[in-house]
């Protein structure tokens, strides 16, 4: 297929807009609505809304792919594994940080194709910062009506002061580990797919994830990452993470800017 993945990533753009502005309006209200989903994470009626919003947006391009949200259900993987291109969708990543109030949540929109991420869109409604990328296009910011072309600085794994970001809500053993055997490191600390972001814009080098996500958590930033010199790299195989697996969680993995 011949698709003009500029042109979509800016209709995209306006999808995750209308979304993030829905959930604004709500992250301004007194009541979230918090239900406490299977696996004890929070869900919220902004999680719901923006979802709607994004499936709806998705459902009237020109274009139609299957979408993949963590809103949804699954599809079954023996109907998954056939397509090849499929949405892939988070409407509201850092739920915990959105009832903590602290604005660091984002909307999430990838496309996937044969397994690899070729479009994605972020946008941080409290930062009020879109960030988009796509397939050989470059990685992008656009903030007050101006648009940034995101390319992370070069740097070397040894080099002495590296910035890590990790999570304020995860700091496991196996994460202190890589962290202590760099030289000097300073920790960033960053919630939700905002952490893949600051590698692309030099704010920081590394983002060692050695603690389950899901794929609809990193598919879009992933991209934003790699087009603008990054790499997100599945830390026992030390190739790139893979999506529409047949198990949609992924691996432990390592976000890097660019790495000399």
């Amino acid at each position: 297929m011949n698709m003009d993945l500029k042109a979509l990533a800016v209709e995209v753009c306006k999808i995750a807009r209308d979304a993030g502005d829905a959930i604004m309006v709500i992250y301004g209200k007194d009541d979230f609505q918090v239900e406490t989903k299977g696996d004890e994470s929070p869900l919220t009626i902004a999680d719901k809304t923006g979802n709607d919003i994004i499936c709806k947006g998705l459902e009237e391009l020109d274009v139609q792919f299957p979408i993949v949200s963590e809103e949804n259900k699954v599809t079954p993987y023996e109907q998954r594994k056939a397509y090849t291109y499929s949405w892939l969708v988070d409407p509201l990543d850092g739920t915990k940080e959105f009832i903590k109030r602290n604005g660091e949540f984002t909307v999430n929109i990838a496309l996937i194709h044969n397994g690899k991420p070729v479009l994605g869109v972020v946008f941080a409604p409290v930062l009020g910062e879109m960030y988009y990328a796509w397939k050989n296009g470059g990685s992008y910011m656009e903030k007050n009506g101006e648009t940034t072309k995101l390319e992370a600085p070069a740097f070397g794994l040894t080099d002495e002061g590296l910035g890590v970001v990790a999570s304020r809500s995860h700091l496991n053993e196996d994460t202190e580990a890589f962290v202590n055997a760099l030289n000097q490191p300073v920790i960033v600390p960053k919630g939700s797919s905002l952490k893949f972001l600051i590698l692309a814009r030099g704010g920081a080098h590394v983002y060692p994830r050695l603690a389950p996500t899901m794929e609809w958590d990193t598919g879009a930033a992933h991209v934003v990452l790699t087009e603008a010199g990054g790499s997100v790299i599945n830390h026992e195989t030390k190739r790139p993470l893979e999506y529409n697996k047949e198990n949609l969680l992924n691996p432990y993995f390592i976000a890097y800017g660019n790495m000399g």
